[in-house]
């Protein structure tokens, strides 16, 4: 079972950057493929970049890819968002998924366990 937290969330201007956190709980995750997902009001819920156990692999949506970088710290359980020259349509609800399996994965339906979400709003 792994618990996730984010964390980072906030209101920035266009063009501004903002790091979002995520801090899982138990002992194994440094096994899971990590992710991010978001979802804008009135949208499905979209892949914005996914990071394999070990942080060797990377995979980034193209509407975010030279602007976000995602990492990860096994040592303190926690997989980062950094999010750069950020665009109002980046505005959502971003939340970090954890894949038993180990993969940076981009299918949502991949991932068992979901944290509760932090709000990025990017104002024009």
């Amino acid at each position: 079972q792994v618990q996730l937290v984010e964390s980072g969330g906030g209101l920035v201007q266009a063009g501004g950057s903002l790091r979002l956190s995520c801090a899982a709980s138990g002992r194994t995750f440094s096994s899971y493929g990590m992710g991010w997902f978001r979802q804008a009001p009135g949208k499905e819920r979209e892949f914005v970049t996914a990071i394999n156990w070990s942080g060797a692999h990377t995979y980034y949506a193209d509407s975010v890819k030279g602007r976000f970088t995602i990492s990860r710290d096994n040592a303190k359980s926690a997989v980062y968002l950094q999010m750069n020259s950020l665009k109002p349509e980046d505005t959502a609800v971003y939340y970090c998924a954890a894949d038993q399996y180990g993969s940076a994965e981009y299918r949502a339906v991949r991932y068992d366990y979901w944290g509760q979400g932090t709000q990025v709003t990017v104002s024009s």
